[in-house]
């Protein structure tokens, strides 16, 4: 996995969350794991297809999605409902735009799935012989994960 294909999705997640939430955002040592991923409670997925292929996860407990999704709706939110599905996918849309946007520029084709959100304890994902590079961001807010499997077709 290159380096190149990472970095716009972590910078854009830095710069989308502080932005967005007015928050301080602290980027956590990077890990890399292996193909079967661990999911915490809601995940933000977005396929990528084309000359860049794979996945990103941004990966969140619920306490953190709930205290984001109130902080991005100014009120409090206490289940994670349509209202809470729809901003948290909607954060995952502007961190995505973003991070594609600067892969564009440098010259990469690819398709991008919308967001899809999954649920649950623990889920796994699982890709075909692609690692996945993990960014956690601790926010006053909660902690991300930002799960990144990526690689030229």
């Amino acid at each position: 996995m290159r380096v190149e294909y990472i970095n716009p999705f972590v910078e854009s997640s830095v710069s989308v969350i502080s932005e967005v939430l007015g928050i301080d955002v602290e980027r956590k040592e990077i890990s890399l794991r292996s193909k079967a991923v661990p999911v915490l409670d809601i995940a933000v997925i977005v396929g990528l297809v084309g000359q860049v292929e794979g996945r990103v996860i941004f990966d969140m407990d619920k306490k953190t999605v709930l205290n984001i999704v109130s902080k991005m709706n100014e009120e409090e939110i206490s289940d994670f409902d349509e209202l809470a599905k729809a901003t948290i996918t909607e954060l995952g849309n502007m961190i995505t735009g973003r991070a594609v946007t600067k892969l564009s520029e440098m010259g990469y084709k690819f398709d991008v799935t919308p967001p899809a959100i999954f649920t649950g304890n623990n889920m796994q994902i699982s890709d075909v012989k692609m690692e996945a590079l993990v960014v956690p961001i601790e926010t006053s807010l909660g902690r991300i994960e930002i799960n990144v499997a990526l690689r030229e077709k």
